[in-house]
């Protein structure tokens, strides 16, 4: 498959669930399929299935053109998740527990349904969870105290924090385990922040909010950690990059 059809959207956070009268980066993702109605399914495993997430999610996709459904494992029903996922061009990840979401991935395929989708062009995205799931390695609130979890899908390389400006211990736990050698270097991103990988490389970044950034964070010299922001492009209502402020030229994701 070609690299160009590899397409991943990491948000820091935003979306429907926390930003639900800011609908731009839910509608950027759909404007990558290049559909006029695209399957999109949301994946709520984190959340353990929660009933008014799913419930939320439709009643806000409900609003655009197309097709939403939802991939229940904690209520599995007679479908095969590798078969639902394969007939999605936008698959949707919620919040929650990332160490839980990767188990019950693994125990019912669908890590390797998802690589499967991706590889044939699915836009994969999601946000908190859904946004450090797909990496190697993350910052995560999986077992209480913020720690490293290291066992990620691994479809993107380094590593990645979530909620970097909304969550006060956030960044300062990344700077730590970065520099402590615990994670590789990586990117982070605020809530309202997106990065959209392009194969394994960043394509641009957007953002719901005008102050919502995106970051480069790697071990220096001496030990210290460098944050380095990504130029980013502040989406208008229906989630489209305003020309003047767009972003072509792809730059070279974290290793």
């Amino acid at each position: 498959m070609p690299e160009h059809r590899r397409q991943i959207v990491a948000m820091g956070g935003g979306g429907f669930s926390m930003q639900p009268r800011n609908p731009r980066l839910d509608r950027y993702v759909l404007g990558l399929a290049r559909k006029a109605r695209p399957r999109i399914c949301f994946v709520p495993t984190a959340s353990g299935d929660s009933r008014d997430y799913v419930r939320r999610f439709f009643l806000a996709f409900e609003k655009h053109p197309c097709r939403p459904s939802a991939l229940t494992l904690f209520r599995r029903d007679a479908r095969d998740p590798a078969d639902v996922l394969a007939e999605q061009d936008v698959i949707y990840v919620g919040g929650g527990n990332t160490a839980n979401l990767l188990a019950v991935w693994r125990l019912h395929g669908v890590d390797g349904a998802l690589r499967a989708a991706w590889e044939r062009g699915a836009i994969l995205c999601g946000l908190s969870a859904g946004m450090i799931c797909w990496f190697e390695s993350s910052v995560t609130d999986s077992f209480g105290p913020l720690r490293e979890l290291r066992d990620g899908l691994g479809l993107l390389p380094g590593s990645a924090c979530p909620h970097y400006d909304a969550e006060p211990n956030r960044r300062p736990t990344y700077h730590r385990l970065v520099r402590d050698k615990v994670l590789p270097k990586g990117i982070a991103a605020d809530d309202g922040a997106a990065i959209h990988f392009v194969g394994r490389r960043i394509l641009r970044c957007v953002a719901s909010r005008p102050h919502a950034r995106a970051y480069s964070v790697a071990r220096g010299g001496g030990g210290r950690v460098g944050e380095q922001p990504l130029e980013m492009s502040y989406l208008d209502r229906d989630g489209q990059l305003s020309p003047s402020r767009a972003i072509t030229a792809a730059r070279a994701a974290p290793a």
